[in-house]
């Protein structure tokens, strides 16, 4: 797949209308925006087309509304914060593409952007309807995708409209496809990858694809009991992927020493903060007994791993990192990230929130803003929302 792609600065902008979509879905609370990231975010490339004389019009999708309006996932609170970030008026439209969409987006002049509803507010977004992806490309002179954090999905505004409309690559999902197409085609070595979460059928893949590319590969988190089972460790009461064992037997067994799994895990009698808990070596967790953490001596030795690295990617954290007690593991290789001269890569999800709630993101080279899409891209598989852009 080509990952180098025409983006905004390949063409003269001068008095056309663009459709640009990002991704605007941002986490909300009672109407209130909690985190603006990705908002901010767009802003580069939509001050970009602003500046060269697009009359912008802004799509996204919010939440899951099913298909139907929900006042919970409006982007009222979206086009109030972009107008106040772009210091001048986002006029957010009543709908999708009916005729309040037809009437503001008709009245933009260039230089000026205006915002559609939530694009899921109709059923035809997701099943990538041709008449639905019609409508949204009318009247617009091409289309810029910039939502990466929704580019593992064909659904009609993140696909479908490339069909109508001459597709660019915006300057968000430029940088993401820059970052991890170098890992993975170029990286500065020792290349390094701590894999967590909780289940080995979400990674399976993605260590499958990684194995001839790194280094080595840390694994931590819910899957590392799995493998520590596959070993014949005994593993209590501990999350367990039973009909994975052989997979991963099969998979050690051509691993060539790359995989890394705990040697020590921090344990609990029952699923709570403040559970009794203990340290115990791998593979020797009692009955009754599940992991939580990885342990002192596993934290110190991946720790080293990292830093001792040139690239290291980071999905998934190494324990139950929202309760306290548990989160000694997440922080250890967040700060070992952070003190890293490697070039550090977050693939999104639960390690970036871990990050940003240590306070550590600014010191992270690139966190991605698509956890299942950075997952997907990592994976080695096609993204449909980058695959129909125009290759430069």
């Amino acid at each position: 797949m080509n990952y180098s792609k025409k983006t905004p600065r390949d063409i003269s902008l001068e008095g056309k209308k663009v459709l640009v979509r990002c991704d605007f879905n941002v986490p909300m609370k009672d109407g209130v925006i909690q985190d603006d990231r990705r908002i901010v975010s767009a802003l580069p490339t939509v001050r970009y087309l602003l500046e060269n004389g697009a009359a912008v019009t802004l799509c996204s999708h919010m939440g899951r509304p099913k298909g139907e309006v929900n006042p919970k996932y409006s982007l009222a609170p979206v086009a109030k914060r972009l107008s106040e970030l772009l210091e001048q008026e986002v006029i957010l439209a009543d709908d999708v593409i009916g005729e309040s969409a037809k009437a503001v987006r008709a009245a933009c002049k260039p230089g000026q952007a205006v915002l559609i509803e939530n694009v899921r507010y109709d059923a035809r977004e997701e099943k990538n309807d041709p008449e639905f992806a019609k409508a949204l490309a009318e009247g617009a002179d091409l289309y810029v995708n910039d939502a990466f954090g929704a580019a593992h999905r064909a659904h009609a505004s993140t696909e479908g409209v490339s069909k109508y409309l001459p597709a660019y690559c915006g300057f968000l999902m430029e940088r993401e496809l820059e970052v991890l197409g170098k890992a993975l085609a170029n990286p500065a070595r020792p290349f390094t990858a701590v894999l967590g979460g909780a289940k080995i059928s979400d990674k399976l893949a993605l260590i499958e694809n990684l194995l001839p590319k790194c280094d080595n590969i840390l694994i931590v988190g819910g899957m590392s009991y799995t493998f520590q089972k596959a070993l014949g460790g005994e593993i209590g009461a501990s999350l367990c992927d039973a009909e994975k064992i052989d997979d991963l037997r099969a998979l050690l067994a051509k691993a060539e020493g790359k995989i890394m799994l705990p040697v020590d895990d921090v344990i609990a009698d029952k699923f709570d903060n403040e559970a009794n808990r203990k340290t115990a070596k791998a593979g020797q967790t009692p009955e009754g007994w599940m992991g939580m953490d990885i342990g002192p001596e596993t934290a110190k030795l991946f720790g080293d791993k990292v830093l001792s690295s040139g690239t290291v990617v980071w999905n998934g954290p190494a324990g139950v990192f929202e309760m306290s007690n548990f989160s000694t593991g997440t922080r250890a290789i967040a700060q070992a990230m952070a003190d890293s001269k490697a070039f550090t890569i977050i693939g999104g999800g639960d390690s970036a929130s871990a990050v940003e709630l240590m306070g550590l993101a600014d010191k992270i080279d690139h966190i991605s803003t698509g956890g299942g899409a950075s997952l997907e891209f990592l994976e080695g598989k096609n993204l449909p929302g980058v695959a129909c852009l125009e290759d430069k």
